[in-house]
């Protein structure tokens, strides 16, 4: 099989890339416009494989999106090419219409023309899969807030309530594929996952910005008292999970994917600070640089997947805890030091990481 995934260099579309050259058989085309997150150093351990292409593409640009499905002739989707941060979301949300609406209604028009040319067996075979967020569902109700209620999860059938500019562009995208599949027939899956971390994350984001900023001795800038609660997925099992969906999945079906791993935002910067003093040990504790900062409008206050119909159906669950993928991020970034330095060396990135609050 050949899969077309977008945004392919990407943190979580790269992870997919290594995972499928590194244990399938399967052969690839990266689409990606390579914007400041979109990173090819993120591909240098399957560049060479002859089963791997690459396309600097926008997603916008329909007929290159043509030229590419003529050419390579894929036999699955796999969008991920999105504008992916609430923060950049708040400050500048055209980008995100742009790219997370316009791009994807452009993506399903080229491919559902692609789709319907294709002879009865390979339109059979064919599979649109686009991975989405949890965040389109808006937030659930916090322990502080009531404590029975808390036990409440995101499940495939919970209704949609954006709240930021990014997870409203992406609600509206998942639209666009589940109607590209009710009223043309294109055949859909759609994945919701929590927040992912792990290698080759971008250092906007909560669990890379503030091991970098441990490291360089800045401020670990926390939004409001830290008492936000997400799910977290090592991004390794989320590649996993997508190739799943992707081969056996169910056309027209949702699968929400997540790490069963609850946590506040201020207890996954305590135990980064932990797992650095132990690797990294120093005379002041890194605990010590926690800097509490203005909360971000419209901040959700708890995100939990229910993950059990993958599980049910697909036979997947996280292979790492919450610790055990803690500690090999926090290795790999402390083994890989020129990789984050040179996502660093630009104005903007140093900037972004020193602004306060960038979380995920």
């Amino acid at each position: 099989m050949k899969i077309l995934v977008t945004g392919g260099a990407g943190f979580i579309g790269s992870a997919v890339i290594r995972h499928i050259i590194h244990n399938t058989l399967e052969s690839l085309v990266n689409v990606d416009k390579l914007t400041y997150a979109g990173n090819l150093d993120n591909l240098v351990s399957v560049c060479q494989s002859p089963r791997y292409a690459f396309e600097q593409v926008d997603i916008c640009d329909r007929s290159a999106l043509e030229r590419i499905f003529s050419q390579h002739q894929p036999d699955a989707v796999m969008h991920l090419a999105a504008e992916s941060h609430v923060d950049r979301s708040i400050d500048g949300p055209a980008a995100f219409i742009e790219t997370n609406i316009i791009g994807t209604y452009t993506l399903l028009d080229v491919a559902r023309s692609y789709w319907q040319g294709l002879d009865s067996t390979r339109k059979q075979k064919f599979r649109f899969h686009h991975i989405s967020t949890d965040e389109v569902y808006g937030d659930l109700p916090h322990p502080d807030e009531d404590a029975q209620a808390a036990q409440t999860l995101f499940t495939e059938s919970t209704s949609y309530s954006p709240s930021s500019p990014y997870s409203a562009s992406k609600a509206s995208s998942d639209h666009l594929v589940r109607a590209w599949h009710r009223t043309y027939g294109l055949p859909v899956i759609v994945t919701n996952c929590s927040n992912n971390y792990g290698p080759y994350h971008f250092p906007e984001k909560l669990v890379p910005h503030i091991i970098l900023n441990a490291l360089q001795g800045k401020p670990l800038p926390v939004y409001g008292k830290g008492d936000q609660i997400r799910d977290w997925l090592y991004v390794e099992d989320h590649a996993r999970a997508l190739y799943k969906v992707v081969t056996e999945g169910k056309v027209g079906e949702t699968y929400n994917i997540g790490g069963h791993n609850e946590k506040q935002n201020l207890e996954v910067v305590q135990l980064l600070c932990e797992i650095l003093q132990e690797l990294k040990p120093q005379t002041s504790h890194y605990q010590d640089l926690i800097t509490f900062v203005k909360d971000r409008p419209g901040h959700d206050r708890r995100y939990a997947i229910d993950a059990s119909k993958i599980e049910r159906e697909l036979d997947w669950k996280p292979q790492e805890t919450f610790e055990s993928g803690m500690r090999k991020t926090v290795q790999w970034y402390l083994d890989h030091k020129p990789w984050w330095q040179s996502v660093l060396c630009g104005d903007d990135q140093l900037n972004r990481l020193g602004a306060p609050g960038m979380q995920g």
